[in-house]
């Protein structure tokens, strides 16, 4: 099923879960942000520089969401085939 096959709801509700995906990143980002610059102030008050290691490992957090946020198509997501399998899995349960 791809993106032409979807009604007007359908498309909508996609709409909204992608847009919604974004915001989280971007709250991500600026999280990650603000956060890694107060660890920078407090690690240059200290002998030795260590706000690096949490800088880059949850930059590489950060773009892994970004990844998924931003390169995989819509409405392919792990999430979908997910909900997919649990509905067929559930008619059949059910008689259906």
């Amino acid at each position: 099923m791809g993106l032409h096959d979807l009604d007007a709801d359908s498309l909508e509700r996609l709409a909204q879960r992608r847009a919604n995906a974004k915001m989280g990143w971007y709250i991500h980002a600026l999280v990650f942000v603000i956060v890694n610059i107060g660890l920078a102030v407090l690690s240059a008050a200290s002998p030795r520089p260590w706000a690096i290691f949490p800088f880059f490992g949850w930059g590489l957090g950060l773009l892994i969401h970004a990844a998924v946020v931003f390169i995989t198509p819509p409405g392919s997501g792990f999430r979908e085939r997910l909900v997919q399998q649990e509905r067929e899995r559930l008619e059949r349960s059910r008689g259906g």
